[in-house]
């Protein structure tokens, strides 16, 4: 039976980026000498990217979601043994099967304490596993939860094409949520529109043991572009309804890390001033169900974020998918 004066609150944060930063310019000059041109100015006028970071060789998804949440886990002050919910947000995981999430489990040496299984959502990811675990914790099925976006999208990206080889980079970000009494997660919203799936997809499968269709991922820009600036504010205005909020109530924005451009048009949709948005794509690009949470830690150990905050995220991505989530911090 649902405990309806339960909340998920955010006990704490982590992050972690690999340590090879690949600048606009050192892309460049990578992809020149495949005949792809491009350049630091074409990129940061369309995306406002300046670096992005990618995985070493030896590196998997579950090995960045481990830093991260290891990081998370000494911010909440708690003992790992104590989380019996992991989730991962993630489009890149380690193995077809099993979930990076019993992956995770096993690393953080936590050994049968409740339920663990990836999100698929793409970039939605991170919002679709907060909206998750509100609902476990609320439920009372979890009482301390991990959610974790993480991917290695580098392993996915075609780099003899310029449109999309340039935005999406490596990293994860983590959050621990606790039952609280106290207000945390008050209201979330989420939609998905399969009939959308082919603007922004990696279409392939393991068939007879090799990659059927293509293992790249692909995009439409234009389409992409035009049907998140329309879902972003419609799913940021329904999460704030469902919580009695107005815009302006939210002390910070924290949307998905895509695009600048996307970002700006939501922020202003939304009768927000930039100065409120928590912009981190600069340095990473996309991070797919990672940009989130990983903007979220950045705020939060910068000191901009404060408890008693409200904090609106939003993503959205292939599926197609979006969501958003309104949190008293």
């Amino acid at each position: 039976m649902a405990q309806s004066n339960l909340y998920a609150r955010v006990l704490g944060t982590g992050s972690y980026l690999p340590s090879e930063r690949i600048t606009n310019q050192a892309l460049a000059d990578h992809l020149a000498q495949q005949g792809v041109e491009t350049s630091d100015e074409w990129i940061v006028a369309r995306t406002g990217i300046h670096a992005r970071h990618f995985a070493a060789p030896d590196q998997t998804t579950s090995d960045l979601a481990l830093i991260a949440s290891q990081r998370a886990i000494e911010a909440a002050g708690i003992d790992p043994q104590s989380i019996n919910l992991i989730l991962i947000a993630t489009s890149t995981p380690d193995f077809v099967f099993p979930s990076t999430a019993c992956l995770l489990q096993n690393k953080l040496g936590i050994r049968n304490n409740g339920a663990a299984f990836d999100v698929q959502a793409v970039c939605s990811g991170f919002a679709y596993g907060i909206a998750t675990a509100d609902s476990f914790i609320r439920s009372g099925m979890a009482r301390t939860a991990l959610v974790v976006g993480a991917e290695t999208f580098s392993r996915i990206l075609d780099f003899k094409d310029r449109t999309t080889c340039v935005l999406f980079g490596d990293g994860a970000g983590a959050v621990v949520l606790q039952t609280s009494d106290e207000a945390g997660v008050l209201a979330s919203a989420l939609h998905a529109d399969g009939s959308y799936s082919d603007i922004l997809c990696t279409p392939g499968n393991v068939n007879g043991g090799v990659v059927s269709g293509s293992a790249f991922l692909h995009m439409d820009g234009q389409a992409v572009f035009k049907l998140a600036v329309n879902v972003l504010e419609k799913v940021a205005l329904e999460a704030l309804d469902k919580a009695q909020f107005q815009p302006q109530d939210i002390d910070w924005l924290i949307p998905h890390q895509a695009n600048i451009r996307i970002m700006q048009s939501t922020a202003r949709k939304l009768g927000l001033p930039m100065e409120r948005m928590v912009v981190t794509v600069g340095e990473h690009g996309n991070t797919s169900a990672a940009s989130i949470p990983l903007a979220l830690d950045v705020a939060v150990r910068d000191g901009r974020i404060k408890r008693g905050q409200n904090v609106l995220i939003e993503g959205v991505g292939g599926g197609f998918t979006w969501g958003a989530s309104v949190i008293h911090y």
